[in-house]
């Protein structure tokens, strides 16, 4: 008999659900090496795909797409804290979920917003974060990591002008390269607080690219994520700030890895790939279009120019998805990579869905779901951003999707989530 169970709709009545999805086989021990020694990284012209210089060893995918999942933190709930005030993480859990992602072939993109990134998690907590990741990372062959950096320990009312913001930047920046890790220069609340100008930021970037010890990845976050970086690279317009943002990337085209962006609008998203210069890689961020840019179009003399690689909190959530999907793309089954992927899209959508900033919750939420961690409990709380009835939709879009990797625990779990709102 089919599982199913009750849930209620948006107007809060019950009805009877009943699960219909497949569980996708998760690949244990794979790990995609396809970033890992980018000099080695070779095109195939035919394909304008990136080609992992060790594919063909045993064990290890061909992803022709760089992938990395943000990843979330597990709080502790057992800690005896003040939950809204202070950060307590779950190390063991934490990280091993790390190894989880790692044992797929994603890479994981470290201390960013999905890990509650100046949002519960502050920069002490995150660097010690970075640094055991890091020193897990070294068991895995072939692990990525790369690690946000940015200046959220920098309140931005105390932030008097760029200077301080460039200190800021170079504090983390210090800390994270002295670990041996790879950056992600996360964008700033403070600056875009106290920059006036597109002149303020390329004066920032110019500082902080041109001391980089190996290429970076930039970090666009639309204010759809974060209401405090309105007015990004200095100006509303966003084709405006875009020009910015190519330009400091041109002049420091060999201290940028590439430019994650997320904007939630795949045109934007395409038009700026398309000018990227050679070599120069666009991660997409966007939750809502993932499967047709990493798909991409093939357009383009410069095989960056005809896709993006990934770097999505909606991995996290969706990891094993992710995995089989980017599989099928490197064999060249475009159709079977769009039937696995395609069905996450949904999902993904309902997670991240305006107030967006509240997407770390979903993506929590399926991970408690799929028995990655024993509770459903959040740094500052933040189980608590979301409603029932969109609990329940996640629910079955997870389902459709073909995410719930352990069916009869997500029911089980459901049900105790059901029951705590009052319903048996």
């Amino acid at each position: 008999m089919a599982l199913s169970i009750r849930l209620p709709d948006a107007q809060g009545r019950l009805e009877t659900y009943a699960l219909q999805g497949h569980v996708i086989p998760a690949k244990p021990g794979m790990q995609s090496t396809s970033s890992v020694i980018p000099q080695q990284i070779s095109v195939n012209p035919a394909q304008t795909s990136v080609i992992p210089a060790q594919a063909g060893i045993q064990g290890v995918p061909t992803f022709t797409r760089i992938a990395y999942s943000a990843a979330h933190v597990v709080a502790d709930p057992t800690a005896a804290i003040d939950p809204w005030l202070q950060c307590a993480v779950d190390w063991d859990a934490t990280i091993a979920y790390r190894r989880h992602l790692w044992s797929l072939g994603l890479g994981v993109a470290e201390a960013m917003d999905t890990a509650q990134r100046g949002m519960g998690l502050d920069w002490p907590t995150s660097l010690e974060l970075i640094r055991r990741s890091l020193d897990a990372a070294r068991d895995v062959p072939g692990a990525m990591v790369a690690s946000g950096c940015g200046t959220d320990h920098l309140a931005p009312d105390n932030a008097r002008d760029v200077d301080d913001v460039i200190r800021a930047y170079e504090e983390q920046m210090a800390a994270i390269e002295k670990l041996g890790g790879k950056l992600i220069v996360m964008a700033s609340r403070a600056l875009a607080r106290v920059a006036r100008t597109p002149a303020d930021y390329e004066k920032v970037y110019d500082r902080i690219l041109s001391q980089a010890h190996e290429p970076v990845i930039l970090h666009w976050l639309g204010d759809m994520f974060d209401p405090a970086l309105t007015g990004y690279w200095g100006s509303n317009d966003v084709d405006a700030a875009m020009n910015t943002a190519l330009g400091i990337i041109a002049a420091h085209r060999d201290k940028v890895d590439g430019i994650k962006i997320s904007l939630l609008d795949k045109g934007k998203e395409i038009a700026m790939r398309r000018r990227l210069p050679p070599g120069v890689r666009m991660y997409t961020g966007d939750d809502f279009n993932y499967a047709e840019l990493i798909a991409g179009d093939g357009f383009g003399s410069e095989p960056t120019h005809g896709k993006s690689d990934a770097l999505l909190g909606i991995f996290d959530a969706i990891a094993p998805a992710a995995s089989a999907a980017l599989s099928e793309l490197a064999n060249g089954n475009i159709e079977r990579f769009h039937a696995i992927l395609g069905p996450t899209v949904p999902l993904s959508r309902h997670i991240f869905a305006a107030p967006t900033r509240f997407y770390k919750t979903g993506v929590v939420f399926m991970a408690w779901l799929n028995g990655h961690q024993s509770h459903f409990t959040m740094v500052g709380g933040q189980q608590s951003t979301r409603s029932l009835p969109h609990f329940a939709e996640l629910f079955r879009l997870a389902d459709a999707a073909n995410v719930l990797e352990q069916p009869e625990l997500a029911v089980r779990r459901m049900k105790t989530l059901l029951a705590l709102h009052g319903i048996e």
